[in-house]
C-alpha cells in the first residue's frame, strides 16, 4: 500500500502493479479502506497459499 495523488493504492506484491478486485484497480482509496483491503487480501492469500497484496 502506497500513497498516490488521490489517496492510497493497494499493490500486488507479485507484480508491483495496483491490485484489482472484480477488475477494478484499487487506487485512490482512503487509508482505512486501503488498510482493510490489504488485511483481507493477505488473509485470502495465506488461505490459498499464494502471494499477498500489500
Amino acid at each position: 500500500m502506497r500513497p498516490d495523488d488521490e489517496g492510497w493504492t493497494v499493490y500486488a506484491v507479485s507484480t508491483d502493479e495496483p491490485a484489482q478486485v472484480n477488475g477494478v484497480r484499487q487506487t485512490g482509496l482512503d487509508i482505512e479502506k486501503a488498510d482493510d483491503l490489504v488485511d483481507l487480501l493477505n488473509r485470502l492469500a495465506r488461505q490459498k497459499g499464494g502471494d499477498a497484496s500489500t
